[in-house]
């Protein structure tokens, strides 16, 4: 079974992504209404033996409105006027989205507190402004 790589550690075989095609929508002419150009490109992200399950939260997470409710990711593609191209377009945004849910999430920042020297040169900034804004006034009578 032919696999597809995603990440050095991570692939899908290719028998858990199906296709289903249909009649493109929007102008194209003649061309539109008798081609079956459109794409739609499904994946079963929550039943995948390919995805570890931090990988399957984020990925259905990702995926937003393109995820339905029994967790399938459909991916639909009509941009271009020949099935070919809009197969490639549709694998190569759905490996995309994949990718991007196989990062894992940055580490929470940790609070920190400011240093004694940050401490200084704020306060000595602040005393610098205020003594500018001091010089602006009408000049002191003797």
């Amino acid at each position: 079974m032919p696999r597809i790589s995603i990440t050095a550690r991570l692939s899908i075989d290719e028998t858990e992504l199906t296709e289903s095609f249909a009649r493109a929508s929007g102008a194209g002419g003649q061309n539109v209404n008798k081609v079956e150009t459109m794409v739609q490109l499904r994946f079963d992200a929550a039943n995948s033996p390919s995805l570890p399950d931090d990988v399957r939260a984020r990925l259905i997470r990702l995926a937003g409105h393109r995820a339905t409710q029994a967790g399938e990711i459909i991916i639909t593609a009509q941009q271009h006027r020949t099935q070919l191209r809009n197969r490639e377009d549709a694998l190569a945004r759905m490996l995309e989205l994949i990718r991007e849910a196989a990062k894992p999430p940055p580490p929470k920042r940790r609070a920190t507190r400011p240093t004694l020297g940050s401490k200084k040169r704020r306060l000595e900034g602040k005393s610098q402004r205020g003594e500018t804004k001091r010089m602006r006034g009408k000049p002191a009578h003797d």
